[in-house]
C-alpha cells in the first residue's frame, strides 16, 4: 500500500531527517578524520603535488559537503512512498561506507594506492547513488554534484601524490617509519 502524504507533512519529515542526517554524516566524517591525520610525519615529508590546495581549505570544503550530504539523503529518507527509495538508502549506505574509508586507508595505513583504489570505488558508487536518487528527488541527486566533483579532485590529488612518491614516502628523514595499525 502506498502511502500519500500532505506538503506539509512531507516538509516536516525532511525536517525532522534533517535534524538527524546532517549531524551524523558530519559526525561520521570528523570521526573517520579522527583515524588518520595529516600532522603525521609520513604526510609531512611527502612531496606535496602542485594543485595540493592549503590544508585549511579540506576542513572547510568537507565541513559544507557533509552538510550537503545529509539533506541530500534527508530528502531521500522523506521520500515516504517514493519508488526506490528503499534501494537508495542502501546504496548511499554502501557508498558512503567507502567515503569514510578513505581517511584511514590514506593517511592511517599510509597506503596511498589502495586509497586510490578507494577513491575509485567512492566515485563510481557515488555516480550509482546519484542516478538512483535522481528516481527518488531529482533536487537530492543535484546536490551531490558538488560532492562528485570534490571526490574526482580527491583522486587526482591521490594519483599525483602516488607519481611524486613513487616510493610511497618510505624514505623518510634518519629512516624513521610512522605507521599506524588498524
Amino acid at each position: 500500500m502506498n502511502l500519500l502524504a500532505s506538503k506539509a507533512q512531507l516538509r516536516a519529515s525532511f525536517l525532522r531527517w534533517s535534524l538527524f542526517l546532517v549531524p551524523l554524516i558530519v559526525l561520521l566524517g570528523f570521526l573517520a578524520g579522527g583515524l588518520g591525520s595529516p600532522n603525521t610525519l609520513w604526510f609531512q615529508n611527502l612531496v606535496k603535488p602542485d594543485i595540493f590546495p592549503p590544508p585549511v581549505w579540506f576542513g572547510i570544503v568537507w565541513t559544507v559537503l557533509y552538510v550537503m550530504i545529509g539533506l541530500s539523503l534527508a530528502l531521500v529518507v522523506s521520500a515516504w512512498g517514493a519508488y526506490g527509495r528503499g534501494i537508495a538508502i542502501i546504496a548511499f549506505a554502501l557508498h558512503f561506507i567507502g567515503n569514510l574509508a578513505w581517511t584511514p586507508v590514506f593517511f592511517g595505513m599510509q597506503d596511498m594506492v589502495s586509497a586510490l583504489y578507494v577513491m575509485v570505488y567512492v566515485i563510481v558508487s557515488l555516480l550509482a547513488v546519484i542516478a538512483i536518487f535522481w528516481r527518488v528527488r531529482k533536487l537530492a541527486a543535484v546536490m551531490l554534484l558538488p560532492y562528485l566533483a570534490w571526490v574526482i579532485f580527491a583522486a587526482v590529488l591521490n594519483y599525483q601524490f602516488i607519481q611524486a612518491n613513487p616510493d610511497g614516502g618510505a624514505d623518510m628523514p634518519d629512516g624513521a617509519v610512522e605507521r599506524i595499525e588498524l
